[in-house]
């Protein structure tokens, strides 16, 4: 009997082993790239049933919670997008080598009139046959379907499959909501990427509904930096409700750090300070600081106005 357990056992492990060792890619039809394709799904709407509507390829269930579906469009006609990372080269989507598609996030929220909608993120990633994401500077490809609850149904009311390529490993951090302006919703993404046992800096990004479509409005250097031995910084931001903006109002964004030269290990390296701080970092062996910057949206995107403010505390 324990023999025969063992066996199979082993013919399971076999199975599974092959199965994540064998992806297949199901060709679709270039129609469910459409930007105004109508879908409506009975409440309550399942993120995953919904994401395999609206890409209805293969569905693996791996380990580690390692969910995607997996997809081809041979009659699909790639288009250009934007990865923050800077990769050199044309970016196209849908991937000729295949597409892999995982659920990012399953945001809900409601207006002012009591309205539901709910936000379904998607991380589009290039396929690989072990079902990995790989690229160390390569983003991963952020997608977005937006839902409104009418009676017991949830309707489509926009499909962006692709909007914008952010993070690391082809793994785009998860969009998080912000109210902008009355009832005006859009995302915050914090993108950070470095070298190999280096810092890791983070970007501080925007993405919101403008001319018909999803994207960034808004890029903030300087937000975040870790995994350095010597300084780090965190930011935070604040939305500025001013009664003379209905819409797109002030940005105030806050970052917090510290600097400890003595701290630095053997291995030395290079951090961009942020100008404010540069000097101190010259004359002074340790100290926190605070800088305080204000963005205005100007035009189609957000800019920085007037002179950050900085403040410096336990300065030695």
């Amino acid at each position: 009997m324990r023999q025969i357990i063992l066996n199979l056992f082993l013919v399971i492990s076999t199975l599974s082993f092959a199965q994540e060792n064998d992806l297949q890619l199901k060709n679709v039809s270039d129609t469910i790239l459409n930007p105004k394709r109508i879908l409506k799904v009975s409440d309550p709407l399942n993120a995953e049933k919904t994401m395999q509507k609206l890409f209805p390829g293969i569905l693996y269930h791996l380990a580690d919670k390692n969910t995607f579906i997996s997809w081809k469009c041979k009659s699909c006609k790639p288009s250009p997008f934007l990865d923050v990372n800077g990769v050199e080269g044309d970016q196209l989507f849908p991937y000729t080598n295949g597409i892999a598609t995982r659920l990012l996030a399953n945001i809900d929220y409601s207006d002012s009139k009591g309205n539901q909608f709910k936000i379904l993120a998607f991380n589009h990633s290039v396929h690989d046959e072990d079902g990995l994401q790989t690229g160390r500077f390569s983003g991963g490809l952020l997608g977005l379907a937006k839902f409104a609850k009418n009676n017991n149904v949830w309707e489509m009311r926009s499909f962006q499959p692709a909007v914008a390529a952010f993070g690391a490993f082809a793994q785009c951090p998860t969009p998080k909501l912000a109210e902008i302006g009355e009832d005006q919703f859009a995302f915050t993404l914090i993108h950070a990427n470095g070298g190999a046992g280096g810092a890791y800096e983070g970007y501080l990004y925007l993405v919101a509904g403008l001319d018909g479509k999803y994207q960034p409005i808004l890029e903030v250097n300087k937000y975040q930096l870790t995994n350095s031995s010597f300084i780090a910084w965190s930011g935070s931001y604040k939305v500025v409700n001013e009664n003379s903006k209905k819409h797109f109002r002030d940005i105030i964004i806050t970052t917090k750090g510290t600097y400890n030269i003595t701290a630095r290990g053997e291995d030395e390296f290079d951090v961009e300070f942020p100008e404010e701080i540069a000097t101190m970092t010259k004359t002074k062996k340790s100290f926190s600081f605070e800088i305080e910057r204000r963005f205005v949206f100007k035009g189609k995107f957000y800019r920085m106005i007037d002179k950050p403010i900085v403040k410096f505390s336990n300065i030695k």
